[in-house]
């Protein structure tokens, strides 16, 4: 094999459904040398991508890498029938980001990056060289922005201002311009604040349901205790 491996399957996981679902972990540099002209790295991939079935859970942590070893993988993600949920854990930066818009759903931790730039080369030449690597790289940076224009559905100006910049984005900002669906949760937190959420709810409603059983009789007595219409709004003022 040509290049050291950059990616390793684990153990299989089962998801709320029961169901298995296959865990892949890209991490490092996206291929140390080129995948071009490279028979028998890209291949082993794709057969250990397809010896499988299901769901598969991609969890990335790399600072980019070989962009034709990236839109390979890209393409085999894509190609992939089960559905690709990428998990951005550290860091999804140049190549790397092109490989995450292959998931079905991206997340982000919250401590989480991504970040996308113009892609680059080295060159060496007279000025027609220069020309042609010139043209080569805003033929490499159009392919870039077809994978990003899919996911986020940003134009391809935006999208090409934003390689420019060099731009950096955290887990709140990928979801708000496209290239992130979700946060990571801690299922511990939001289970204890769901079961808040919904003991608050229970007291409420007991508090409501009692005070219209005491009202009710005084209503109906023509006393001159407050209504039930009072009671509830003096209950709804002290909620805020």
């Amino acid at each position: 094999m040509k290049n050291k491996k950059f990616w390793q399957w684990k153990n299989q996981i089962v998801n709320e459904s029961d169901e298995a679902v296959r865990v892949l972990e890209l991490n490092g540099t996206i291929a140390e040398d080129s995948w071009f002209d490279d028979d028998i790295t890209p291949k082993m991939f794709r057969d250990e991508l397809f010896a499988g079935t299901g769901d598969v859970v991609i969890w990335i942590n790399s600072p980019g890498g070989d962009c034709i070893a990236a839109s390979q993988i890209y393409t085999m993600l894509m190609d992939y029938t089960g559905n690709v949920t990428v998990k951005i854990d550290g860091i999804a930066a140049s190549a790397a980001s092109v490989i995450a818009m292959a998931g079905t759903k991206v997340l982000m931790a919250p401590t989480a990056l991504m970040m996308i730039h113009n892609p680059a080369t080295f060159a060496f030449g007279d000025h027609e060289d220069m020309r042609r690597a010139i043209e080569m790289l805003d033929e490499v940076k159009e392919s870039i922005i077809n994978a990003y224009e899919i996911k986020t559905g940003l134009s391809r100006a935006k999208l090409s201002h934003l390689m420019e910049n060099e731009t950096w984005m955290n887990a709140n900002k990928a979801v708000e311009l496209g290239f992130a669906d979700g946060i990571l949760e801690d299922a511990k937190r939001m289970s204890a604040a769901d079961a808040y959420a919904f003991s608050g709810k229970t007291v409420e409603a007991a508090i409501i349901n009692k005070a219209r059983a005491k009202a009710k009789p005084a209503a109906q007595a023509k006393t001159t205790g407050r209504s039930v219409d009072e009671l509830m709004e003096r209950l709804n003022l002290l909620k805020y």
